[in-house]
């Protein structure tokens, strides 16, 4: 584990999303979406997403799919799309696990993806798909670090989140399509985990903090793996 290091996490979960995002758009064949739209661009097709793991009331209502609140975190809707949240997770994830630690940091990002695709479907949303979710529940730890912390350090990290919360607030509201609910969803969860799980400054991680981290891991993969399995035996054989 000593070589498993901070950068290396973040890595594996940027380079996760750029494969999964791979896989989509190789799989949607001729329905890959072609447009001069940057918001659109290199746009896999919505039933690839639903079949890889995107959430909403589509995935879980017609075909019962409760897992797809831990997968739909590393599934993307376009270039931009993914370009945008991998180039945000480099910068927020290792403030994270500066303070909370890697096994930490990994727990709130997928506990808060699914709080905010459940949030999402509990909002009827048909379907929704990305890392904006968990995202958000890092940066939602992260107001709350600030916040308890207090002094110079915390009053800067506050102000940033802060600074980060009104982006997203514009965004969600002068961009089409944004699924406001995943981000609120996962920014509350984020607050409550932080508060929760405690940060390093409070207490060091244990093996309990471990034993979470690894476990939201191996079910994530476990769940990515055989969706990706069953699409190549389906379409390559």
């Amino acid at each position: 584990m000593k070589y498993f290091t901070p950068r290396i996490l973040v890595r594996t979960i940027i380079w996760t999303n750029v494969l999964l995002f791979l896989v989509a758009l190789i799989f949607s064949g001729s329905s890959l979406g072609f447009t001069l739209n940057p918001l659109h661009a290199l746009a896999p097709s919505f039933d690839v997403l639903i079949f890889l793991g995107g959430s909403g009331t589509i995935p879980i209502d017609k075909y019962d799919a409760w897992w797809s609140l831990l997968t739909a975190n590393w599934l993307h809707g376009s270039l931009l799309h993914i370009l945008f949240n991998m180039l945000a997770l480099r910068t927020v994830a290792p403030l994270v696990i500066n303070e909370f630690g890697m096994s930490r940091m990994f727990s709130i990002y997928t506990l808060t993806g699914a709080a905010g695709f459940y949030a999402s479907y509990l909002g009827q949303v048909p379907l929704t798909i990305g890392a904006s979710s968990g995202l958000c529940g890092l940066i939602g730890a992260l107001l709350y670090y600030g916040k308890s912390r207090g002094g110079e350090w915390g009053h800067l990290v506050f102000k940033q989140t802060k600074a980060w919360i009104i982006s997203l607030l514009l965004i969600g509201f002068l961009i089409p399509n944004i699924n406001n609910w995943g981000h609120g969803g996962g920014l509350l969860a984020g607050i409550v985990l932080g508060w929760a799980m405690g940060y390093r400054e409070k207490r060091k991680e244990r093996l309990g903090d471990h034993i979470l981290g690894t476990a939201m891991g191996l079910v994530t993969l476990a769940l990515l793996i055989r969706t990706v399995l069953e699409g190549v035996r389906l379409i390559f054989f």
